[in-house]
């Protein structure tokens, strides 16, 4: 990072915070409930992120938070529980919070506890997995299989190791149904609001809708009357402003599923789509 980049991040929190001084006409912004975006990576979280955005605009937040919490850093070193618990504890008053959160018991007492919202976005896995590939091969030269997958001869071949995983010469990455199962971990939390991506591309404004209910069964109304609110939340949805804009679609696995890839997906994966609800049996 550069020292401009530095700067502007140092800059950037009074900065929206002398926004939302002036936007709401307010000092203090401790009234509206504290408010926790979480995910697993390329399943949604830059479209949460959006929305997350949106409520600014709608309920008196200073900002959104500028760099996720996450349990596994760039460089791969994983937190510790007290590091990550310690990061969640840090979020400013008045900041809505994001990041790549695991439903530890720490982590879950602490984001569920009293007049606390929390929502966590997941997608399905044959998408998430076709969007992992070419992120991590086109887009991240960072990332961890950025390598090992432009050194395979073609996209068949990265989807592969994505569905299976894989250990060896130092690359570790767990299977697709290692993978859930931190999704599932989160969809047992009753405190928290689990969002399909679908749903917020195919049935938007009823998701939307649910997730302000969500913030006002903490007790707290929320200032902007709804169909405004919806407005402003919607426009904030803007996939090709995200930097990691591919598709935005639903059910783009469709165009690089094999028939191979559908059999080694259900060989690893078992009955990973019924229990998620994306499909009612394994005949797709």
């Amino acid at each position: 990072m550069d020292i401009t980049q530095k700067l502007r991040r140092t800059l950037r929190p009074a900065g929206k915070t002398a926004q939302a001084i002036l936007r709401w006409k307010r000092f203090s912004f401790d009234e509206a409930p504290p408010i926790f975006g979480n995910s697993k990576p390329k399943s949604g979280s830059h479209l949460l992120l959006q929305i997350l955005n949106g409520f600014t605009g709608i309920m008196p937040y200073r900002y959104v938070d500028g760099d996720p919490i996450r349990t596994i850093e760039k460089n791969g070193r994983r937190k510790t529980k007290e590091e990550i618990l310690d990061d969640l504890k840090r979020v400013p008053n008045g900041v809505i919070g994001w990041g790549y959160v695991d439903a530890t018991k720490e982590n879950a007492s602490f984001l569920t506890s009293a007049g606390r919202v929390n929502y966590f976005i997941y997608r399905d896995p044959r998408d998430m997995l076709a969007s992992q590939v070419f992120f991590a091969t086109d887009m991240h030269e960072e990332h961890g299989m950025h390598a090992y997958y432009n050194s395979l001869p073609d996209f068949g071949a990265r989807l592969n190791v994505a569905i299976t995983g894989i250990d060896k010469d130092g690359l570790k990455m767990v299977s697709v149904k290692q993978r859930y199962e931190g999704v599932f971990q989160w969809l047992e939390q009753k405190d928290v609001m689990c969002l399909r991506f679908e749903d917020l591309i195919n049935n938007r404004d009823a998701t939307l809708l649910a997730m302000l209910d969500k913030v006002e069964k903490t007790g707290y109304k929320i200032p902007t009357p709804r169909e405004k609110a919806l407005s402003v939340l919607a426009e904030a949805i803007q996939p090709r402003k995200s930097r990691t804009f591919r598709s935005g679609k639903t059910g783009g696995w469709k165009e690089h599923f094999t028939d191979d890839h559908k059999k080694l997906f259900k060989d690893v994966a078992g009955d990973l789509l019924i229990k998620l609800g994306y499909e009612n049996n394994n005949n797709w």
